[in-house]
């Protein structure tokens, strides 16, 4: 396992996370194993939201390894919040950030978070607000760390501006069928469909005043429209060059396609979506892969992309 040090923050994390979304489809006692499968692979990061099965992802995360201070130092766990799952609508209200917090660490049976992101933009947002929240929640030691998913650079420019605590992570949607965050830059100036800037440059921005990534559906193709690997009909030739170079380096297409993520120098964390402890391994095997140039373009293309 790799692992990256979070800038402006103590946190050594793996760059393969293991997300908790799904866990409501499995037993406790698969979800015990699974999560030991993770720490024995090397992962120590564990991502949670509140609406990840209305919260029971995080309640059954907490169950199932029998959360206590001994396990709990060994991982670093994050959590995220701002959607009313159920009304299906956003909310960053200061009221609403701390009542969710509280709900979170009862759920997980910790008494903080490594990290908390706002989960989705809150067009509502008044970021005085939610630098009041943010600083009960670090002076009461509830967090130590915060930042954003899905936000954009002028979203986290705004909510910066009124918060002393640096935003230290972005997590965004990206894998190798959903590739908005490289695009345009690759086809800057061109009069094509994919010189469109859709992300307003979040990759170089986060870059620029470190911002960890983090990705998310690292396996989808769109949004939630299924996983790219192994689907013949609509990525037949991506397929192709992914299993000649799994069988190159003796590692599964799982492995490759995380590999693909891995590669990219501004150490993009992946988060693993998966409920299989073998899928999970063939992940953190392609972490440890590191593809040339011309592997990492040949895929890039044989997904549909132009490179000029």
């Amino acid at each position: 396992m790799k692992y990256n040090q979070i800038k402006h923050t103590d946190l050594n994390v793996s760059n393969i996370i293991m997300g908790n979304m799904r866990l409501p489809q499995l037993t406790v006692a698969e979800i015990e194993q699974l999560i030991h499968t993770a720490l024995d692979e090397g992962i120590n990061f564990f991502d949670h939201a509140d609406i990840y099965g209305q919260g029971r992802s995080e309640e059954l995360f907490a169950e199932a390894i029998q959360m206590n201070s001994s396990i709990r130092e060994k991982m670093i766990i994050q959590s995220k919040c701002g959607i009313k799952g159920q009304e299906n609508y956003f909310d960053f209200s200061k009221g609403h950030i701390l009542d969710s917090v509280d709900g979170i660490l009862k759920r997980l049976q910790t008494d903080y978070l490594d990290l908390l992101l706002l989960h989705r933009p809150d067009p509502l947002m008044e970021p005085e607000e939610v630098a009041e929240a943010f600083e009960v929640l670090h002076s009461s030691g509830k967090v130590k760390y915060f930042g954003v998913s899905n936000h954009s650079p002028a979203q986290i420019e705004l909510l910066q501006k009124y918060t002393p605590h640096k935003l230290v992570v972005n997590q965004v949607q990206f894998s190798i069928a959903h590739t908005p965050i490289i695009d345009s830059g690759i086809a800057l100036n061109m009069n094509t469909d994919q010189a469109i800037n859709r992300d307003s440059s979040v990759l170089e921005y986060c870059r620029l005043h470190d911002i960890q990534l983090q990705a998310w559906s690292p396996f989808q193709n769109g949004f939630f429209e299924g996983t790219f690997l192994g689907d013949l009909e609509k990525f037949a030739e991506l397929n192709k060059v992914i299993d000649e170079i799994a069988t190159h380096y003796d590692v599964t297409n799982t492995a490759i396609a995380t590999a693909w993520i891995t590669r990219h120098p501004a150490n993009i964390q992946v988060v693993l979506g998966t409920t299989s402890p073998q899928r999970l391994k063939d992940a953190c095997a392609g972490a440890e892969i590191t593809l040339t140039r011309k592997e990492w373009y040949d895929i890039y293309k044989a997904a549909g992309n132009m490179v000029p």
